[in-house]
C-alpha cells in the first residue's frame, strides 16, 4: 500500500490503516517519515490528555470510564496505554486493555498499547507521532496514559495540552510522587479510590505540598473519583474543560503547542545527528581507542570522546575504474 494510498484510509478514519500506520511508525519502518509528513497538516485538532501517576493508582480503570463520559457526549475517543515491556516477548503486557475491554467494539474508541522498550520517562519513543496519527484520523480526544511513573518519568507534559496526576491514598509510592517532578507537572490532581479511609489525609497532605508551589495563573484543582463506580468523573471532565478554556484564554494553548513542537524538532535532530555521526568508521576508531585506552588505563571518557570529536571525519577511498585495478594495493 503506497503512502498516499493509506494517508486517504486514515484520513477516513478506516481502522485497519490506523493500525498498520502506528505499526509502521512504532518500529521506525521504512515509508514511516513520508507518511508522518504527509499526514502532519492534518493535525493539530485533538486534544491530548495525560494521564500519569504511581503504579496502581487506577489510571486504566480511570481512562476507561472517562471515556465512557465521552462517548456519551458523542466524542471519539482514542487511547494510547504505555505498559512496561515483557521480558519475554518484548512487546506490552497489556494490563491497560485488559481494564479497557468494554470499549473494545465501540467504532467511537480506538485504543493501543504501547511497549515502553526500555526507554524511561513513561513513555515510548514514538507517543507524540502515534498521536498524530489518531489526530488525523478525526478522533477528538487522544487520552495518553503513562506507564506507572517514578521521580523522572515525565515526558507526558511534552506530549499533552492538560496532564492529569492520578494518586491514591494509603499508597508509599504518593508520597514518594509528591516529592518527585509530579507535582509541577500537574494541571489537576484526581485522588483516586476516594472511598479509602485515608483520603482525607492525602487531599490535606497535597494541599500543604501546593503551597510550596510558586505562584502561577492557573491552581491545579483536587478532584475525589472512585472511578471502579464511575463517582466524579464528570467532575473530572468539567475541570478538564475549565484548563482548557484558561489555556486558550490566556494564549498558552498555542505556546504549549509551540513548545512541543520544538521539543519534536530538537528530539528529532539530536536522533538523526547521532545516526549520521556513527558511521561504521567511526564506530570501528572507537573500538581502537577502546582498545588502547585498556592498556595504558587511566584516560577518561571524556578525553576518549573529544577524541572521536575532533577527529577528521573518515571518508572511503573513492573507487578505483575497474580497467585500473593494479592502485587497489
Amino acid at each position: 500500500m503506497s503512502t498516499g494510498e493509506i494517508l486517504q484510509r486514515i484520513l477516513s478514519g478506516d481502522r485497519r490503516a490506523i493500525a498498520r500506520a502506528m505499526t509502521w511508525v512504532e518500529n521506525e519502518q521504512p515509508g514511516a517519515i513520508e507518511l508522518l509528513e504527509a499526514l502532519y497538516p492534518h493535525t493539530g485538532r485533538a486534544w491530548r490528555i495525560g494521564l500519569t501517576g504511581p503504579p496502581g493508582a487506577g489510571k486504566s480503570t480511570l481512562v476507561a470510564a472517562l471515556t465512557g463520559a465521552l462517548r456519551s457526549r458523542g466524542l471519539r475517543v482514542g487511547i494510547l496505554a504505555v505498559d512496561p515491556t515483557s521480558p519475554f516477548t518484548g512487546g506490552a503486557l497489556l494490563g491497560d486493555r485488559i481494564r479497557m475491554e468494554p470499549h473494545f467494539l465501540d467504532e467511537g474508541v480506538f485504543i493501543r498499547s504501547l511497549a515502553t522498550r526500555g526507554r524511561q520517562g513513561g513513555l515510548t519513543a514514538r507517543t507524540e507521532e502515534l498521536a498524530d496519527v489518531l489526530d488525523a484520523a478525526g478522533f477528538d480526544l487522544v487520552l495518553i496514559e503513562t506507564v506507572g511513573v517514578g521521580q523522572s518519568e515525565l515526558d507526558v507534559r511534552q506530549a499533552a495540552d492538560s496532564v492529569a496526576v492520578v494518586l491514591v491514598p494509603g499508597s508509599g509510592d504518593t508520597v514518594q510522587a509528591m516529592k518527585a517532578g509530579l507535582m509541577e507537572i500537574a494541571d489537576l490532581f484526581i485522588l483516586n479510590k476516594a472511598d479509602h479511609p485515608e483520603i482525607d489525609a492525602l487531599e490535606r497532605a497535597l494541599k500543604t505540598a501546593l503551597q510550596l508551589r510558586p505562584p502561577a495563573r492557573w491552581t491545579p484543582p483536587l478532584l475525589r473519583t472512585v472511578a471502579t463506580g464511575g463517582e466524579g468523573i464528570e467532575a473530572v471532565l468539567e475541570a478538564l474543560n475549565r484548563h482548557r478554556a484558561f489555556l486558550e484564554a490566556e494564549g498558552l494553548w498555542e505556546e504549549g503547542r509551540r513548545r512541543r513542537l520544538l521539543h519534536r524538532v530538537e528530539r528529532y535532530i539530536a536522533a538523526e545527528w547521532e545516526r549520521r555521526f556513527w558511521t561504521p568508521e567511526r564506530r570501528a576508531r572507537l573500538e581502537a581507542l577502546l582498545a588502547e585506552a585498556a592498556h595504558r588505563r587511566g584516560e577518561s571518557p571524556y578525553r576518549l570522546a573529544r577524541r572521536i570529536l575532533e577527529e577528521p571525519s573518515p571518508r572511503a577511498e573513492p573507487p578505483l575504474p575497474e580497467d585500473q585495478p593494479e592502485k587497489r594495493r
